[in-house]
């Protein structure tokens, strides 16, 4: 996949319809990233160590999961949260 097919599934995958509890979280990545899907926004550049479909699926749903079993609103912002992931995995 390129660099834009990767981003532009990233979005297509965050914006499906909400199927569970966990894909609520979806929102505030879509936050995180400043609804900005673009070659320009560099928080995007962690999508060149995914190389399929499915590594973005799995990479959005191990967040998103993470967000339901990890996140404490009152110790930590949702993006914060993101920014942790992103940098520690």
């Amino acid at each position: 996949m390129t660099s834009s097919e990767k981003i532009e599934y990233f979005e297509q995958f965050l914006n499906q319809p909400e199927e569970n509890y966990a894909d609520s979280f979806k929102a505030d990545i879509i936050m995180f990233f400043d609804d900005d899907f673009s070659k320009e926004n560099s928080q995007l550049l962690f999508l060149e160590n995914l190389n399929s479909k499915r590594d973005i699926e799995n990479w959005i749903n191990k967040l998103t999961s993470r967000f339901v079993t990890k996140f404490d609103s009152e110790f930590e912002t949702e993006n914060d949260f993101i920014y942790d992931y992103l940098e520690n995995g």
